[in-house]
């Protein structure tokens, strides 16, 4: 459970924020639609692919760092080597389940690209900046937006080209080809999500209870991705689309292809390019801002999401089993994405209705709380 911030943004009965809740809904909303509706149809983009096709999954990393930052103090950091330690090893534990969900998940041969595995990893990596101001945090994030795809580019420069399979249980028989897929080849490589990462634990450390934050949030991601995409437009249209042809607007799985460095200047969604880093990071946090604003201006409309949201790892888990039953593409896709929305509403209400967390959330809660008091109590008898 997070730490109510200083000036209390509006929350709800087991004091979670609503707006942050709310947005995590929208980015589970999104991704049921990019799993179910085509993304291209008549060689175009579809409606799914122009509005939701990379930006939910990066909506769902960037909350991933802001529930980072909350569950470890929000605006006040562990403070000391003994928190710090404590907070650490609470968060490890939690990224380790994460990671064991997301390959138990991929056992299930579902027809969609699960992302917990990658997120696992995130958690680790998180650790040691638990201390981090959001100064240093955002700071970091905008060094990993640009340096980050150039470092990407360079070591996959002699790798095999393809996309590596889903990593299942099995690729722990390889632990160093697993990991290379992870962090630098997958569909959500790490590598280049340290951008999500750094900016929602930056946001995260930040008081959402004000207004000129949530505000500026809004206002300063709409802005960001608007000049992400037109530094995009402008930079193709001075010879990087001559050089790429037909193939700068194709769509891409996490990684560019290597053989030029135009790739870097394209916006396409899952190139993992600075600019696609840097528009998405602007729409995830033009719609947690918009709903923090929402949450504080007509709270009776995000009371439905943001309980949708409060269980997102329950929510995501039933969902990649529903459309590994029933994937849909066909004709019946709307009917399958409602269903998946409703299916997600039910189960979001109902637990709220009950006062208790998801059962996945509750199991990574009880399990990140027992090591970092396990933690505390071993640092402290020394």
């Amino acid at each position: 459970m997070t730490r109510a911030l200083p000036t209390e943004a509006p929350a709800s009965r087991r004091g979670r924020i609503l707006g942050v809740d709310a947005a995590r809904a929208v980015a589970l909303v999104g991704m049921f639609a990019t799993h179910i509706f085509p993304l291209r149809a008549d060689g175009q983009e579809t409606l799914t692919a122009q509005v939701a096709s990379g930006r939910a999954s990066a909506l769902f990393a960037v909350l991933a760092g802001v529930g980072i930052a909350l569950a470890t103090g929000g605006t006040r950091p562990p403070d000391g080597a003994r928190a710090h330690l404590a907070a650490a090893a609470g968060l490890a534990v939690r990224g380790v389940l994460v990671g064991a969900l997301g390959l138990t998940l991929v056992a299930l041969d579902p027809p969609v690209a699960v992302i917990l595995a990658y997120y696992g990893l995130l958690f680790l990596l998180a650790t040691p900046l638990l201390r981090l101001p959001a100064p240093v945090l955002a700071g970091g994030a905008v060094l990993a937006c640009v340096l980050m795809p150039v470092v990407s580019q360079l070591l996959r420069a002699d790798l095999p080209g393809g996309y590596p399979d889903q990593p299942g249980w099995a690729a722990l028989a390889d632990p160093g080809a697993l990991l290379v897929t992870l962090g630098l080849t997958g569909t959500y490589p790490v590598l280049t999500w340290t951008t999500y990462l750094l900016a929602g634990m930056a946001v995260g450390r930040l008081d959402l209870g004000r207004t000129r934050v949530a505000a500026g949030l809004l206002g300063g991601g709409v802005a960001l991705a608007a000049a992400a995409h037109t530094a995009s437009a402008l930079l193709l249209g001075a010879g990087g689309a001559v050089v790429l042809g037909g193939a700068a607007t194709q769509r891409h799985h996490g990684t560019t292809p290597v053989g030029s460095w135009w790739w870097l200047a394209v916006d396409s969604p899952h190139s993992g390019s600075p600019l696609d880093l840097a528009a998405t990071v602007g729409s995830a946090l033009a719609v947690l801002g918009a709903m923090l604003v929402l949450a504080r201006v007509a709270r009776p409309l995000v009371l439905v999401p943001a309980a949708v949201g409060a269980a997102p790892l329950t929510v995501y888990a039933l969902h990649v089993v529903a459309v590994t039953v029933y994937p849909g593409r066909g004709p019946d896709d709307a009917a399958v994405w409602l269903g998946n929305v409703l299916g997600a509403t039910l189960v979001g209400v109902v637990l709220w209705w009950a006062g208790t967390r998801g059962p996945l959330e509750a199991v990574l809660a009880a399990a990140g709380r027992a090591t970092r008091q396990s933690v505390q109590g071993r640092v402290a008898q020394r």
